[in-house]
C-alpha cells in the first residue's frame, strides 16, 4: 500500500480556516479529493491520511463525513484540546468512527510551547500512550526542547513528528535541531514524517540541494523503519507543485535503499503507524 501520510483537505465556507485569507490567494479556494486524485493516480499512491486544519471539533466532523464517500480517504487525524476537561469525551466521540486513526497536538501555535510540560498535557498524553493511540506533533524546531523533556515524562508516547519539525531549511542552520531529533528519535516508539519541507525553504528560490542535510539526518536517526513520505498538499503549494515535493524527496534518498525501504517510506510505515 503506498500513502500519502500527510495531507488537508478545506471547504473556505465553513468559516473554521481563520489562517487562509484572501491575502494567500494560492489557499483561499477549496481543496477537495476531487482535485488531489489525479496527483494520487499519478504517483501509483493507494490513499492518504488527511489532517485537520482547524483547531475545532466541527473540522474534524467534517472530515470524517467526508471519508464516508472517498475511498482514498484512509485515515483521519483529528483535533483534540487536550487543556478541554471533556478532552476523553470528544475522544471517545471520534474513536467511534472506522476512519478515525488518531489526533495532532498543535504545539506549533502555543505561545510557550513549555505548555506541554503542564500537569494536565502531561497526564492526557500519558492517557493517549497507555491506549497506544496515534498522536502527531505539530512542532517547530523552536520549540523542540520542552518536546524533548515531554517525551522523557511520558516515553511510551505513540507519535510522529510532523514536518521533520520545520527546522531552518531557509537559513540552513541545522543546530540544535540536529542533536534534537537524535534525542527524540531515541524514543522508539516515536517516527518522522518528510513533509512540510519546502515551504520551510525560500519559496521561490530552493535547490533540492538544501533539502538532503535534513533528509538525510532524518534517515539516519529514525532508520528506515520509522519514516513517512507526506506531501502536506495544499499548504504546499506555496513554495511547490505535488510533483516537485515527491522530487525532492526522491533526490535525497541514499542510493543504496533497498525498494523495501522505499515502500516503508511511501505507505507502509504509515499504514502500521495508523493501524490501517
Amino acid at each position: 500500500m503506498r500513502l500519502d501520510a500527510h495531507q488537508h483537505y478545506w471547504s473556505i465556507e465553513r468559516g473554521d480556516y481563520g489562517w487562509i485569507t484572501p491575502a494567500i490567494p494560492v489557499l483561499y479556494r477549496d481543496f477537495l479529493p476531487q482535485h488531489l486524485e489525479p496527483l494520487l493516480h499519478k504517483h501509483q499512491l493507494d490513499g492518504t491520511i488527511v489532517v485537520q486544519a482547524a483547531a475545532t471539533l466541527a473540522e474534524t466532523d467534517f472530515l470524517l463525513a467526508l471519508s464516508e464517500t472517498e475511498p482514498t480517504i484512509r485515515g483521519v487525524v483529528a483535533w483534540l484540546d487536550l487543556a478541554d476537561p471533556d478532552y476523553r469525551i470528544n475522544y471517545e466521540r471520534f474513536a467511534k468512527h472506522p476512519k478515525f486513526v488518531g489526533f495532532r497536538l498543535m504545539i506549533q501555535e502555543m505561545p510557550d510551547a513549555n505548555a506541554i510540560l503542564a500537569p494536565a498535557y502531561v497526564e492526557a498524553l500519558a492517557f493517549f500512550a497507555e491506549k497506544g493511540v496515534p498522536v502527531d506533533l505539530l512542532v517547530v524546531s523552536h520549540q523542540l526542547e520542552p518536546l524533548v523533556k515531554l517525551l522523557d515524562q511520558v516515553p511510551d508516547l505513540h507519535a510522529v513528528i510532523d514536518h521533520i519539525a520545520k527546522p531552518r531549511i531557509k537559513d540552513g542552520v541545522l543546530e540544535p535541531w540536529k542533536e534534537q531529533m537524535s534525542q527524540i528519535a531515541a524514543h522508539p516508539g516515536i517516527y518522522c514524517k518528510l513533509s512540510g519541507m519546502v515551504t520551510e525553504a525560500d519559496h521561490n528560490n530552493w535547490e533540492p540541494a538544501a533539502f538532503k542535510p535534513y533528509i538525510g539526518h532524518v534517515l539516519e536517526v529514525f532508520g528506515p523503519g520509522r519514516v513517512m513520505y507526506g506531501s502536506d498538499w495544499p499548504v504546499s503549494l506555496l513554495a511547490a507543485s505535488y510533483d516537485e515535493v515527491v522530487s525532492v524527496l526522491e533526490q535525497a534518498l541514499p542510493e543504496t535503499w533497498p525498494e523495501e525501504d522505499r515502500e516503508r517510506l511511501f505507505g507502509l510505515n504509515a499504514k502500521e503507524f495508523y493501524r490501517i
